[in-house]
């Protein structure tokens, strides 16, 4: 059995969800939409035995094989937010912390798991991981201090800034409306990096499994291109098969089974990664290239149900 636990209406949730139906996979779902409808029940007594009851049916999560979930801010559910209480959010949150504890301990295949994902919840630690196996990082600075960010700026000649974390922000590349503003990072650390400048290459391994995508935009981050009328050009490509092998390699050595990778291929030719994103929104690049993504995953999935058998 595979146990799918997340948001439905995400769109690559029910893209796996789909493509494993399709298959007629034997699949449970454990649907976020309904958390405070939702109990679980754990216990290690030595072994782990966990059953999830939603809305009265029951989940056999000792069954599950494989695993897939992709969860969103319960804080943002439709059903915390209608409930508007603390008691509320406590009780999702003890759902979803036993969720998580059930997804460390179980057996089960899983895509990915938590403490796997853990890497992307600080950048400038991950960014040593990606270095470490032989991709190109950009040059560097976390600080609190206006003037040194000054200095990192004008010898990189051009630099950008971003969040530190693994929460979404826009990366904006540093320009003279910035200048009176930096003395706002004493109240944060701050991450800036030398601007490199290329072509932005979104990577999706699936297992061995590697789907490039070629993201043609002028824009310093495509994601947001499309507020400014300048929405970017995506297409499916080959990337060489070094750096193929490197996307691997690097999932592998993270232990992310699925993985969306960020890469920049410079004019020079070297391949800078800015990031791996351990639950990646596929679907987007899914979209405008016709690449398989959504069904590779259900093919890792069912093929972790066979070797467990």
């Amino acid at each position: 059995m595979i146990v799918l636990w997340g948001l439905t209406g995400d769109g690559p949730f029910d893209a796996v969800r789909a493509a494993l139906e399709r298959r007629h996979a034997e699949v449970a779902l454990v649907d976020q939409r309904l958390l405070l409808e939702t109990r679980v029940e754990l216990a290690v007594d030595p072994d782990l035995h966990a059953v999830a009851i939603v809305r009265g049916r029951r989940v056999e999560l000792d069954a599950a094989r494989a695993v897939y979930w992709r969860t969103h801010d319960l804080r943002r559910l439709p059903a915390v937010v209608a409930a508007a209480s603390d008691d509320a959010a406590r009780a999702g949150l003890a759902v979803e912390e036993a969720l998580v504890v059930w997804l460390e301990m179980s057996a089960a295949c899983v895509v990915n798991r938590p403490s796997n994902m853990a890497s992307n919840g600080s950048k400038p630690y991950q960014m040593e991981l990606v270095r470490q196996h032989g991709f190109d990082v950009p040059r560097t600075l976390i600080t609190t201090d206006p003037d040194t960010a000054r200095r990192f700026w004008t010898d990189s000649g051009a630099a950008i800034y971003k969040s530190l974390s693994g929460v979404r922000s826009v990366v904006t590349r540093l320009g003279d409306a910035h200048i009176e503003r930096l003395g706002d990072v004493v109240w944060c650390p701050t991450q800036f990096q030398k601007y490199v400048p290329g072509r932005d290459h979104r990577v999706h391994v699936v297992g061995d499994d590697v789907f490039a995508s070629e993201v043609i935009c002028e824009a310093d981050d495509y994601r947001y291109a499309g507020r400014h009328g300048t929405p970017p050009t995506l297409r499916a490509c080959t990337l060489p098969d070094d750096v193929a092998e490197r996307c691997v390699t690097l999932s592998r050595a993270l232990s992310l089974p699925l993985a969306g990778i960020d890469l920049r291929r410079a004019p020079d030719g070297r391949w800078f990664c800015f990031e791996v994103n351990p639950s990646p929104g596929f679907t987007y690049y899914e979209a405008h290239t016709g690449q398989p993504i959504a069904d590779a995953i259900a093919r890792y999935l069912m093929a972790a149900c066979l070797q467990s058998v």
